[in-house]
């Protein structure tokens, strides 16, 4: 199983999208500050994911989430968090 996330940075309120076959390694790495573009916005706060068979439709569907559509899809699907949150 493979999976596509998506982390809120508690200090910028930015999100970053990215996908991963173990979701609970990455996010653990993200907030120990070994990724590289996340390591200057911890605390990071996983908001949602989505599992996929395959890698392929993984990396397809973490690139669809990362365009225009993809981030109004996001905004609808989180409507209830961000109304929520100060963002």
């Amino acid at each position: 199983m493979y999976y596509v996330y998506v982390l809120v940075s508690e200090v910028d309120g930015e999100w970053y999208t990215g996908s991963t076959p173990d979701l609970k390694r990455r996010v653990i790495r993200h907030n120990n500050g070994e990724v590289t573009s996340t390591k200057n916005r911890r605390p990071l706060k996983l908001i949602y994911y989505e599992a996929s068979p395959t890698k392929a439709d993984s990396v397809a569907r973490e690139r669809y989430l990362k365009s225009g559509m993809g981030k109004r899809y996001l905004k609808n699907r989180l409507k209830v968090y961000l109304e929520g949150s100060p963002r």
